[in-house]
């Protein structure tokens, strides 16, 4: 389906019926049926890369390379570990009954939820799009697509490949903006999966709600990055660097700033600029591997925060393309307006802290954070971080990369979101684990439990339960 700009509404209500029309026919719990779904997904992505790929830089200026590593390839994979893994994943598992309930076998079984809506949002446009659909499939559920029309050209191209690829019984695709968002909110669904940022998500957790619809919610955060003296600087900077100004740094699981802890900030200052010059030249504007800022409305507020600090290195910006350059600020104060909310672009602030303790307390003391990130030498400082702070991840030695372990539950606490998804986890997201109990009605031992008690059955029973 295309962009809707007549009654968005009542469109929305006949999509959203096909869907579950569709369902109830049990088109999509056969396990060939959602091979074949995962199959043509990765068909999509395989056939149509380069149109993917112009779309991103259309939207994001994303460069080829990066498209298709963080976008296109990460969601190949996806898919490779689903199918690779959806027999054992499906298989009712058995577990064991009381003695009191003898004989009898009990289960657990994987049910699809039903018709899903997935809206996702516009920094990772195809990823954050069809990563949950692998899951919805997946688990057998009919979905309808939902994604951001601040990225219109991959909007319009995830609209016009999906129905060529996929069951359009089954699956559907709606543009728009916020009377689309909203037609789709005012419908029943059996689960909501929504990406972006926390003003919306209670927007969407409140429509939820009118029809006790569970949710998955993966929103953002201030995900700080620790560095501990005696840790390699080169190194942390170049992985700081990298995680943070891919995309421009609009990315929810980004290194949103710097707690250095003793005297590293000042030796870690030259090591962060030469990284920057290191990736993207001492102009990153001509470089074709630095991306542009969605908007207007967000490169005005980005440009605020660059007076919140001493410039290490960039602060170069042009509204016209878009373009902030990859920018370090140094000398931040803590209740700097820059660290007042997450930022999801290229300004990176370095706070100084005493010591580990005030690096933890500085953590505690806000939001939890999607993910938290620590660059140090000492087994006793990644035991503190593990036990003493709450993230969604956190990972010691290197940003975002935890999102490309398949084993590894992706998600947030607290404010940073909740449920997860990514491999297996995406089948508890999608599915519904049924308690499944089979007893035999011979022997009916069960009737030592049925009144009247006697004091036999009394001292039967305590000793089998």
């Amino acid at each position: 389906m295309s962009q809707l700009t007549e009654a968005p509404a009542t469109t929305v209500a006949t999509t959203v019926h096909r869907l579950h029309a569709a369902f109830a026919t049990g088109r999509t719990k056969p396990v060939a049926w959602r091979r074949t779904q995962l199959r043509a997904m990765r068909s999509l992505l395989t056939d149509h890369a380069d149109e993917l790929q112009d779309a991103l830089r259309a939207d994001l200026g994303k460069s080829p390379v990066e498209a298709f590593t963080t976008e296109i390839g990460f969601t190949v994979n996806e898919i490779d570990h689903a199918l690779a893994h959806l027999t054992s994943w499906l298989r009712p598992r058995r577990t064991r009954v009381p003695l009191a309930l003898v004989p009898a076998r009990a289960r657990v079984v994987r049910e699809p939820l039903g018709t899903v809506l997935i809206i996702s949002p516009w920094n990772y446009p195809v990823m954050l799009a069809l990563a949950p659909l692998v899951g919805a499939l997946a688990a057998g559920n009919c979905a309808l697509v939902k994604p951001s029309e601040l990225a219109p050209a991959t909007s319009a191209a995830l609209a016009r490949l999906l129905p060529l690829h996929l069951d359009q019984e089954a699956v559907a695709v709606v543009e728009g903006g916020v009377p689309e968002t909203t037609a789709l909110l005012e419908q029943r669904f059996d689960h909501i999966f929504y990406t972006g940022n926390g003003t919306v998500g209670r927007i969407v957790m409140t429509a939820a709600a009118r029809h006790l619809t569970p949710l998955t919610l993966e929103l953002g955060g201030k995900s700080p990055a620790v560095v501990e003296p005696g840790t390699d600087l080169a190194t942390a900077a170049r992985r700081i660097v990298w995680g943070k100004f891919m995309n421009a740094g609009q990315t929810c699981v980004a290194p949103d700033y710097v707690l250095a802890v003793g005297d590293t900030a000042g030796a870690l200052e030259p090591h962060l600029a030469a990284a920057v010059r290191e990736m993207y030249g001492e102009d990153p504007a001509t470089s074709p591997d630095y991306g542009r800022i969605i908007s207007t409305r967000h490169f005005d507020r980005l440009v605020g925060f660059l007076k919140d600090g001493r410039t290490v290195i960039g602060g170069g910006h042009d509204r016209d393309s878009r373009y902030i350059a990859p920018t370090v600020l140094a000398e931040v104060a803590p209740d700097a307006p820059v660290m007042d909310e997450e930022i999801f672009g290229p300004v990176l602030p370095v706070v100084r802290v005493p010591d580990l303790d005030a690096a933890i307390s500085f953590i505690t003391e806000r939001d939890k954070p999607l993910a938290l990130y620590a660059f140090t030498a000492s087994a006793d400082s990644k035991r503190r971080l593990t036990t003493e702070t709450s993230s969604g991840a956190l990972a010691f030695g290197v940003p975002n990369a935890h999102l490309t372990v398949p084993g590894l539950p992706f998600g947030g606490v607290g404010g940073s979101g909740f449920g997860r998804y990514h491999g297996e986890h995406s089948i508890d997201t999608f599915s519904h684990a049924k308690a499944v109990l089979d007893k035999s009605l011979f022997p009916d031992l069960l009737r030592l439990a049925y009144p009247p008690f006697t004091a036999l059955k009394e001292r039967l029973l305590r000793r089998m339960l």
